[in-house]
């Protein structure tokens, strides 16, 4: 796969590193010599040291051949333009961050596909930690949902029981599903007779998002009234 990354900052440089790792043909774009000789030196990619946002840049990055573009900057009006050039020359597959969240609309009318800005996602990360101390990550998947990972407590309602009684005894809210159950001894896939042990790290999804209520049974604190 083809792939031309513009921006060459922490975010594209993660990207760059797995894509490179993964044996792509990876042409990065920016406009700061000092960071594409940085590129050059670490990564094994084609580096183009020039603005990403001319047409002719672009063309000369091989863009017509690519099979996607990524734009990792920290500057939405660069992103844009990038994107909108990179569609016109026919990349079928367009991936941008968004700084700013009143710009998310302007991308998706274009047909971009939406990485929120990593501050974004960080404050979000950081406030669930304290609002829910329990979780150890959480991803939210549209209309509200959420998949996260908590780790069971031993005083938790649920702890010892399985998934049949957790359920009979609505220890599990509706439209709420265990997936999975990492222990010492490997990845389990939960089944009606599964039994829920203290210290397990479980994946849960739950249409609801990850409230106080749904987290109290896998935990020793209750709900607030």
């Amino acid at each position: 796969m083809r792939i031309i990354i513009v921006g060459a900052g922490r975010t594209g440089s993660a990207v760059i590193d797995l894509a490179t790792v993964d044996g792509h043909d990876v042409v990065v774009i920016d406009d700061d010599p000092d960071v594409i000789e940085a590129v050059r030196k670490k990564f094994d990619c084609d580096v183009l040291n020039a603005d990403a946002t001319s047409f002719d840049v672009l063309e000369n990055a091989g863009a017509s051949n690519a099979d996607a573009a990524i734009a990792t900057t920290s500057d939405d009006s660069t992103n844009l333009m990038v994107t909108m050039l990179a569609d016109k020359l026919g990349v079928e597959s367009l991936v941008c961050s968004v700084n700013d969240p009143d710009n998310i609309d302007v991308f998706r009318e274009l047909g971009v596909n939406i990485v929120e800005s990593p501050h974004e996602l960080n404050g979000r990360y950081l406030y669930r930690a304290v609002q829910r101390p329990a979780i150890k990550d959480f991803m939210e998947v549209g209309g509200g949902a959420e998949v996260f990972e908590i780790t069971v407590s031993k005083d938790a309602p649920i702890t010892g029981r399985t998934l049949i009684e957790a359920d009979s005894e609505g220890l599990l809210p509706e439209d709420t599903i265990l997936v999975a159950i990492q222990r010492d001894d490997g990845l389990h896939i939960p089944r009606g007779q599964t039994k829920v042990l203290e210290g397990d790290l479980l994946t849960v999804f739950s249409s609801d998002g990850a409230t106080a209520e749904i987290v109290s049974p896998f935990t020793d604190a209750r709900p607030e009234p």
